[in-house]
């Protein structure tokens, strides 16, 4: 069942838009932008530990190792039984971002779905390959299916395309794939040469430089032609999807990495459960938005019911 959406919704997106249109664009024309933006992440988490621990949640730092690959790791215990475990992927562009930015909807996804939130700190671009933030991500979720636990994959916009190359690749081990119980991806990029919507982007979006968007891909995947940018893994949207676990998907009409969601449902096998937002931007889980609490509860509502 789709999200509930209402008037009120629809009213304060458009207030927050309006302020949205005067403010800057992400994009990746320089290397020094993502490396400010990365030590003002930092800045603004300091204490972040204590504020979930608050909440009744452990928190753990920890390196995880598969096949000599070694990952950072932030994990989220809740108090009580586990029922299952989230494996989250941030995202921030592949250049930015780090576990703690999930917090505030991590946090109350531990608690309330009785879930362990495991999330990977990949390495960032330009220092860290694209292949081997896959292989990173690839390594965290072979170690967590190595458990007994049903197991949620989350990647959110970079982290959607990590996400879905993940669970690509994770087909190579069967017993491994079979025990995903669902996906979740927040607006993911899933075609790294750029989806019409990417291609047509303008001065004029929110949140996301529309310029900048197709040099910034092909800035990140240097060396490559478009058809080898839509190679699966790389571009999950061309990869063999058959077998996928039932997924639940996000964009926005004012996202211009709309048609990498609206595809990647539209081949999706089976039980994709697709919430095309009005009015919603790039990004808008991470606001302070209605629509954006109503998503994050809506994901746990339906994280919830997978593992019933």
């Amino acid at each position: 069942m789709a999200m509930g959406f209402d008037e009120a919704m629809l009213e304060d997106l458009r207030r927050f838009n309006h302020k949205l249109a005067r403010a800057p664009r992400f994009g990746y024309r320089n290397g020094w932008i993502p490396r400010i933006g990365q030590g003002l992440l930092r800045l603004s988490q300091i204490g972040a530990d204590w504020r979930v621990r608050r909440l009744g949640l452990q928190v753990e730092r920890r390196i995880v190792e598969v096949d000599g690959v070694r990952v950072p790791v932030r994990v989220l215990r809740p108090a009580g039984p586990v029922r299952g475990v989230v494996l989250d992927i941030h995202g921030g562009g592949w250049v930015i971002g780090n576990p703690a930015m999930n917090d505030a909807f991590n946090a109350p996804m531990a608690r309330e779905c009785g879930v362990m939130v495991v999330s990977v700190d990949y390495g960032l671009a330009p220092r860290t390959s694209i292949q081997t933030m896959m292989d990173q991500c690839l390594a965290v979720a072979r170690w967590v299916l190595e458990g007994d636990l049903p197991v949620i994959v989350v990647g959110e916009s970079a982290g959607g395309q990590l996400a879905g190359a993940t669970l690509l690749q994770l087909k190579r081990w069967p017993a491994l794939f079979e025990r995903i119980a669902g996906a979740v991806f927040y607006y993911g990029v899933f075609d790294m040469a750029g989806s019409d919507s990417v291609r047509r982007a303008g001065a004029d979006t929110l949140v996301l430089d529309g310029p900048a968007m197709l040099p910034g891909l092909r800035r990140l995947t240097p060396g490559l032609s478009d058809d080898e940018r839509r190679a699966a893994p790389l571009s999950p949207l061309y990869g063999a999807l058959d077998g996928m676990p039932p997924a639940l998907f996000y964009t926005g009409r004012r996202d211009p990495l709309r048609d990498d969601t609206l595809q990647m449902a539209q081949r999706w096998p089976h039980d994709a459960e697709v919430n095309d937002l009005p009015e919603a931007p790039h990004g808008f889980i991470h606001f302070k938005l209605k629509i954006g609490r109503a998503a994050c509860a809506h994901t746990r509502a339906w994280i919830s019911a997978r593992l019933a």
